[in-house]
């Protein structure tokens, strides 16, 4: 994994490169246009550093592909990295090997034999407890598959780990954009 300062460098400069291309391209932008291509492309230069490595950062890139203003500019963005984003993207359909603790492990096997040993009552209580949990967890991860680009085609496994990973990449993302606010306040002079 690469150091958080080189990856905010990239970011940086991948993010101007296509506010570059963008405002080459549209001369006459509104507000709103203005701010939802700076939103664009900070989410494409976040997607591209991790060089198509998650498939948050290939769901990005691909939705901003279809559109068809973007895919001509993200083309441009994306050159030097086309090889690897197809090589990585073809190494991905190889399914990934879950690993289970031997911790997780015991606890689920104390659970089953505290649950056999347990009284009707009880079980009935313990099995209504289990169904409210089961339901909240769907009802949550449904939320975070929302949440995550490319979440909708995830299993729960490598949903967390992709939502780990693009909650890193927003925290840089909003670092980046801070600096940036910070010295163009300092060169002002407020």
């Amino acid at each position: 994994m690469r150091a958080p300062i080189s990856l905010r460098q990239d970011f940086l400069k991948k993010w101007v490169k296509g506010i570059q291309l963008c405002s080459s391209t549209k001369q006459n932008m509104s507000v709103l246009e203005r701010k939802k291509a700076i939103k664009l492309w900070a989410d494409i230069a976040m997607a591209c550093t991790r060089n198509g490595r998650t498939r948050w950062s290939r769901a990005i890139i691909a939705d901003a592909s279809k559109q068809g203003d973007n895919k001509v500019l993200v083309g441009h963005l994306l050159a030097p990295e086309c090889e690897t984003l197809k090589k990585v993207s073809t190494e991905s359909s190889v399914p990934m090997k879950i690993i289970r603790s031997k911790r997780i492990l015991k606890r689920s096997c104390r659970a089953r034999r505290l649950m056999m040993s347990t009284t009707r009552s009880n079980r009935s209580q313990v099995a209504l407890a289990k169904s409210i949990a089961t339901r909240m967890v769907k009802k949550r991860t449904l939320m975070l598959k929302s949440l995550v680009p490319g979440g909708e085609s995830m299993d729960e496994l490598s949903l967390i780990q992709e939502a780990l990973d693009y909650i890193k990449s927003l925290r840089d993302q909003v670092v980046v954009m801070r600096t940036l606010a910070k010295a163009r306040d300092a060169m002002i002079g407020k």
